[in-house]
């Protein structure tokens, strides 16, 4: 077997216009991912009644399967259970109506929540807790003091091991491909099959990813900077 450059190249320029679909994948379940695991963190921190079970037994699913389970859970898992309710209720809604990069959607940010809840709680953990009770000392209600001190040092603490979080998803976002969602990954295949040139696919694939992942790094650095120049009451 020969390597062929010249196909790398048609390869990579095949590969630009799914770009957007795995960004896409990955900036939905990052964020949403971020919003639950925020929610866990604190609901395990605060010890919240009743909760602070299920968030616990959530992140130790979650962490202790792979996400290539949670995607087809729900993917095999959510049809079933809206096709009963349908057809139980009478409603004209069908799960064959849902597109399927909503089922990755869902599964992702899931996963994401459970890891990014760990990422967050060990970020409000480095608060020292005498900055809010300085912040009761001057009037701030607990909402108040978490908003303007402690969530922003947290943030910025966990910046790291977000980053990480972001580029790890951005990597399983490949994994939407056993769901029927034409990825990188996807993309990557159908264009090798046309000639059964996988290496020179893959090889450019891997370049598109190593480019995204420097990307977020960068980013990541200059957000990190930023954040610290606040915390530290400079101009940001």
């Amino acid at each position: 077997m020969k390597l062929d450059p010249s196909f790398i190249w048609e390869a990579f320029v095949e590969l630009l216009p799914v770009i957007p679909t795995s960004l896409l994948i990955t900036a939905v379940s990052v964020i949403l991912g971020f919003i639950i695991g925020t929610a866990v963190a604190f609901i395990r921190i605060y010890r919240v009644p009743f909760l602070h079970p299920v968030a616990s037994a959530y992140v130790t699913f979650i962490r202790g399967t792979p996400m290539l389970t949670h995607l087809l859970i729900i993917y095999f898992g959510l049809p079933m259970l809206i096709d009963g309710l349908s057809a139980q209720f009478g409603w004209g809604f069908r799960s064959a109506s849902i597109p399927y990069i909503n089922f990755a959607f869902l599964a992702f940010s899931l996963t994401a929540g459970g890891y990014m809840s760990e990422v967050v709680r060990s970020g409000l953990l480095t608060v020292n807790r005498g900055q809010i009770e300085a912040a009761y000392s001057v009037g701030m209600t607990t909402p108040q003091a978490i908003r303007r001190i402690v969530f922003p040092q947290a943030f910025a603490a966990s910046i790291p091991n977000l980053t990480n979080a972001v580029i790890g998803m951005l990597h399983a976002s490949t994994l939407a491909f056993t769901v029927s969602v034409v990825e990188l990954f996807a993309k990557a295949q159908i264009v090798a099959s046309t000639n059964w040139k996988f290496f020179e696919a893959y090889l450019a694939a891997a370049v598109i990813f190593w480019g995204l992942t420097v990307l977020i790094e960068r980013v990541a650095v200059v957000l990190e900077k930023r954040m610290t120049m606040y915390n530290r009451g400079g101009v940001a």
